[in-house]
């Protein structure tokens, strides 16, 4: 691991970029980066939390919340948007929920002690992750929803989006066998939903990755969710929602947004 000696703006997460310079600096020698695979645990259920990670780039982590019979469930997912972890407590809290790194890369680790003691110093970081936990608690709301009122086929469409634009790359590395355990259905059941949706020439299935070739058509047989949550975010934090041009396919699908300072 290393410490950051770059901008906000350098470092590949939308939330720091939104960082002015002058309240970066209180956290700067803090970051350190790092990289983590597909599959990393970085806290499991009653763990304190101590630490705050921040995905960069393509990472993505999942919120897994564990049902009775063992099998994981995904209720959230963060990548470059945001970060998870003390975003907001006062202190070591234990964890309620399992966070995965579901598509490997580079993270920023920060001790959730140092954040505290940069947010003691500075009211617009502490107003800027209030405002970021409030995005993700309507993410979690939103996400509850669907899942309580939309279809199979709108979920595995949703997420797929949802993926494609938090780690701007058309190739989700995922499997089969991922996808189902997260949406907590079976493999069989999502085989035909690809199948339907390869069918319409919206995805693709390679090994070991689920392609987006044509996010248009991606787009028309998912539910408004994504929408919804995007919406929410450019009210509250304008300019942190990874932005995504939906009028090309999906190997062309935009750069991240330029994060407003705030």
């Amino acid at each position: 691991m290393a410490n950051v000696g770059i901008g906000g703006a350098a470092t590949g997460n939308n939330l720091l970029a939104a960082v002015r310079d002058v309240d970066f600096a209180l956290l700067r020698s803090h970051l350190m980066r790092l990289e983590r695979p597909a599959g990393t645990v970085l806290y499991e259920p009653g763990d304190d939390v101590r630490t705050v990670y921040f995905p960069c780039g393509p990472t993505l982590i999942s919120f897994m919340v564990m049902l009775e019979d063992g099998r994981p469930a995904e209720v959230g997912m963060v990548g470059r948007e945001g970060a998870v972890g003390g975003i907001v407590s006062q202190g070591r809290l234990p964890a309620y929920c399992r966070a995965q790194v579901q598509i490997g890369g580079p993270l920023l680790r920060l001790d959730s002690a140092d954040l505290e003691r940069a947010k003691d110093q500075s009211g617009m970081l502490r107003h800027l992750f209030a405002r970021y936990a409030d995005c993700l608690l309507a993410q979690i709301f939103q996400s509850v929803a669907c899942n309580a009122a939309h279809s199979i086929e709108q979920r595995t469409a949703k997420w797929l989006i949802g993926a494609m634009e938090r780690s701007g790359d058309a190739n989700v590395r995922l499997t089969q066998e991922q996808l189902a355990a997260m949406l907590a259905v079976g493999r069989s059941y999502v085989g035909r939903v690809l199948h339907v949706l390869r069918a319409a020439g919206a995805v693709d299935t390679r090994r070991g990755r689920l392609v987006v070739k044509d996010a248009v058509r991606l787009r028309q047989a998912s539910c408004d969710c994504s929408e919804a949550v995007r919406r929410h975010f450019d009210e509250v934090l304008s300019g942190v929602y990874p932005s995504v041009d939906f009028a090309g396919h999906g190997a062309d699908i935009g750069a991240p947004a330029a994060p407003r300072r705030t």
